[in-house]
């Protein structure tokens, strides 16, 4: 098991899940306190079950022996550390310039994750980078459209 696979995961997930959290809530007409609630009980409720569930998942991987505590510690770490950083980012700039350095700042960890990977792997750095930019961009814009949704919906 790399250092990379260790973070991978947790990274990726508070990546894709802030971005979501931050432009879908962002259309509120005070938006600031339920971005960064919201992103703290992701860094929190979610990252805990999420560990948990890898922690799990490699208890019963008879391969894994020894890195389990490692993974999970690890994985939950760099998953809150990423989420504050964009908590940051919307506690200090004004709402508008938070989400465009967001958007910039998750795209720019996510290319990075997926560089660093390709290389490790000695893949195709491009491929990789689309798809996972793809995908991420799929979930961001079905945030936007469950919203708009919900809005229509419960209003």
């Amino acid at each position: 098991m790399t250092h990379l696979t260790k973070i991978s995961f947790g990274v990726t997930s508070a990546i894709v899940t802030s971005l979501a959290f931050i432009v879908s809530l962002s259309g509120n007409i005070e938006p600031r306190m339920p971005i960064i609630g919201s992103l703290l009980v992701f860094a929190i409720a979610d990252n805990i079950s999420d560990s948990l569930g890898i922690h799990i998942f490699q208890e019963s991987d008879l391969k894994q022996k020894g890195t389990v505590n490692s993974s999970t510690i690890t994985n939950f770490a760099s998953r809150f550390l990423v989420i504050l950083s964009f908590v940051a980012v919307v506690y200090i700039l004004p709402i508008q310039l938070a989400v465009i350095i967001s958007v910039v700042w998750g795209i720019s960890l996510l290319m990075t994750l997926t560089y660093l990977i390709a290389i490790e792997r000695e893949t195709k750095i491009l491929p990789a980078m689309v798809e996972h930019l793809a995908i991420a961009a799929l979930v961001v814009a079905a945030s936007l459209i469950l919203r708009s949704w919900i809005l229509v919906i419960f209003n």
